[in-house]
């Protein structure tokens, strides 16, 4: 019986087709959605090996048991918060990520959607197709010099930060724990952090530790001056929340790439022209998107050699 390698979240033909060639002796079973991925356990959860998946889509207990071969779990970019990795652990079930991958990406994304937020850009674009001149219009704060507090500083959040750097801003952020290695100001209370900042960008993983970490007593510490920005998970974001501050002018505006209705729209968020909103595309380059595939299959490769994954997740 050959065995298969079931893939659970969108690629491309060509991508598909580069882990195809990589693994010849597999069957790849594509299953970009719910249906279609409890069709694929139904019928070929005997011989499934090998799951890719992503954070958000994740891959529960009761996946994992209907599948009694698989031996390795990945996640395609760096976040695995709906993988059940205690689970995976306690059966030996070897679980990777892309850590590292997408860094780069996310970080040019995040300061983008800072500058549309603080700059308001899409109400600026309306304005302009609608033949509003700027004498018109109050004068957009600029960028340089605010405080930006990170929510989450790890790899990505320290890349947002030395991006940060290069427009003179004053960069704090609240962690677990403190980090000596880099200079910036520790706050080990959030709401001290949204206080004292100019900006709070969300970069912490996502999953219930963190549900609505950001809620309305964190936006108006934030103020009616302050921005909010979200690249990490819709999830930490209180939308409804959110949507009134805007609203009631308790806070000037955001930038989110994520929201917790995805991949639906925020609908609460929907006509408020001081809210730059993506499809969740932070990651999502040519280069970073073939770097995650890359890395899968250079998990996958050493986990068949019975070698150490490249990056492993650890409970």
């Amino acid at each position: 019986m050959q065995p298969a390698l079931l893939v659970l979240n969108f690629n491309t033909e060509a991508h598909l087709h580069q882990m195809a060639q990589a693994f010849p002796s597999f069957d790849l079973l594509y299953a970009p959605d719910a249906r279609l991925c409890e069709a694929a356990i139904a019928e070929h959860g005997e011989r499934i090996q090998s799951v890719l998946t992503i954070g958000s889509t994740g891959l529960s207990a009761a996946q994992m048991r209907s599948m009694p071969a698989l031996r390795l779990v990945c996640a395609l970019g760096a976040g695995y918060e709906n993988i059940d990795i205690a689970h995976a652990q306690a059966h030996g079930i070897a679980v990777g990520n892309g850590a590292g991958t997408n860094d780069e990406c996310v970080a040019d994304h995040a300061m983008g959607l800072l500058i549309a937020s603080v700059r308001g850009i899409v109400r600026l674009d309306r304005f302009t197709r609608e033949g509003v001149w700027r004498t018109a219009l109050p004068l957009p704060p600029h960028v340089s010099h605010k405080r930006l507090g990170i929510l989450g500083l790890g790899t990505i959040g320290a890349k947002i930060a030395q991006r940060a750097l290069g427009f003179d801003m004053e960069v704090g952020y609240h962690n677990r724990r403190q980090r000596e290695e880099l200079p910036y100001r520790y706050f080990d209370d959030l709401l001290s952090m949204a206080r004292w900042a100019d900006v709070l960008l969300v970069a912490t993983p996502g999953g219930p530790a963190t549900r609505h970490l950001i809620d309305a007593q964190v936006i108006d510490a934030l103020g009616p001056q302050g921005h909010l920005v979200n690249i990490a998970r819709g999830s930490v974001v209180d939308t409804a929340a959110l949507a009134a501050a805007v609203r009631e002018g308790r806070l000037a505006g955001a930038g989110l790439d994520v929201y917790e209705s995805e991949p639906a729209p925020p609908v609460e968020l929907l006509d408020l022209d001081a809210v730059v909103l993506t499809p969740h595309v932070g990651g999502w380059s040519p280069e970073a998107v073939q770097a995650s595939v890359d890395r899968f299959i250079a998990n996958m490769r050493n986990h068949l050699d019975g070698r150490p994954l490249v990056s492993p997740v650890l409970a």
